[in-house]
């Protein structure tokens, strides 16, 4: 069995309380007066760093980390990698779905059209162009493709070669870097975007490799993650541009997020358990369900409360939103997400399976 690294929960806890405060303060500054502090507001999750997409980046890093190890030592491994990753993952997506489709409309007035709603179930609206219901399932896509790169190369035997992931960053970065700048193009610059999505996945794949088991030297990782940083800086001006319309998306904010999410993962991968925290790790554990659920609980406390005037009711606001959010989300993750996951571990093949000596946060199920 897999046991839970404290110091992984650790970082998926840090993410998902970045992605919830860029969400939470952007509710503020675009809804209420702030006077003085609106450029402040904006300098802060706009200008210089966008917390929501460092926050999504690192939980890019932590699924390479993860994802690529949690094919198990089973008879029909592809199979059960599947039938694990399904009920991790759309248990708690459709209770999301439910969940917004019920409160939403009551609380907005948005209504939306069925066939919209059925292919959002499927989780593959993404590639059929038809948009996502609520924005943050976007990440979900790249989850999707990160997972089905990770089992096509695990079927012709790359997955587990420690090289094969430093030549997908090296190759992702080199080729998009160059294309970025020779080529004017939106839409590419979009797909580069995505490229550099699972450039990160695979960078965590790097790390890994490095930390635990000795595969790779800390060359790799540091001449990955400078190429890595450099695709992600190039990409931002271009995709981005170099004038910022108030929309929280800036060169700056954008580059500096990819680059400090991976910064930080490798300074937590560096010195292991000793980097983790148990309460930001309680919140790493639910934090999926922190992810799905903390959108539907802003709106509620937005129109459930006021926001208040200046900096201390501002304050206030969040710190209800933070505790509402977790609270909410231990809720959907010990009634849906969790019995769920231990549901369809009933479906795997019975050979045996190794022993991972790794540190572990307790004795809580396998890890993702």
């Amino acid at each position: 069995m897999h046991k839970r690294l404290a110091f992984i929960d650790t970082l998926r806890g840090i993410a998902v309380m970045a992605v919830l405060l860029q969400h939470a303060l952007e509710v503020i500054v675009q809804n209420h007066p702030t006077g003085e502090y609106y450029w402040a507001f904006h300098d802060a999750i706009g200008y210089y760093i966008n917390f929501g997409r460092f926050g999504v980046v690192l939980f890019f890093f932590v699924s390479g980390f993860v994802i690529p190890f949690s094919f198990p030592d089973s008879a029909t491994p592809i199979r059960d990698f599947t039938i694990s990753r399904f009920f991790r993952l759309y248990p708690a997506y459709w209770t999301s779905i439910l969940i917004g489709l019920v409160t939403m409309p009551l609380l907005d007035g948005k209504t939306y059209p069925l066939s919209q709603i059925l292919v959002n179930v499927t989780m593959f609206q993404t590639f059929v162009n038809v948009p996502n219901l609520w924005i943050i399932y976007w990440t979900l896509a790249i989850e999707l493709i990160f997972y089905v790169g990770c089992t096509a190369l695990f079927a012709m035997g790359l997955l587990k070669r420690p090289l094969t992931a430093v030549y997908i960053v090296v190759a992702a970065s080199l080729v998009c870097t160059i294309g970025a700048i020779a080529i004017e193009n939106r839409l590419l610059w979009s797909l580069m975007e995505v490229a550099l999505n699972l450039t990160a996945m695979f960078l965590g794949k790097v790390v890994r490799d490095t930390v635990i088991g000795g595969k790779l030297r800390w060359q790799h990782v540091a001449g990955c993650m400078l190429l890595y940083c450099i695709f992600a800086a190039t990409l931002s001006y271009k995709r981005f541009g170099g004038v910022y319309h108030e929309n929280f998306f800036y060169s700056y904010s954008i580059g500096s997020a990819y680059i400090l999410a991976g910064l930080l993962f490798v300074l937590f991968a560096s010195f292991g358990e000793r980097m983790a925290w148990r309460p930001m790790a309680f919140v790493g554990v639910i934090s999926y369900s922190v992810y799905l659920m903390s959108p539907f609980v802003i709106v509620w406390v937005h129109h459930g409360m006021s926001v208040g005037e200046g900096p201390l009711g501002w304050a206030l606001f969040v710190a209800v939103i933070v505790a509402a959010s977790i609270l909410t989300s231990w809720v959907t993750y010990t009634f849906v997400e969790k019995p769920c996951v231990a549901f369809g571990h009933r479906f795997r093949s019975q050979r045996g399976r190794p022993v991972v000596l790794e540190p572990a946060l307790s004795s809580q199920g396998a890890a993702e």
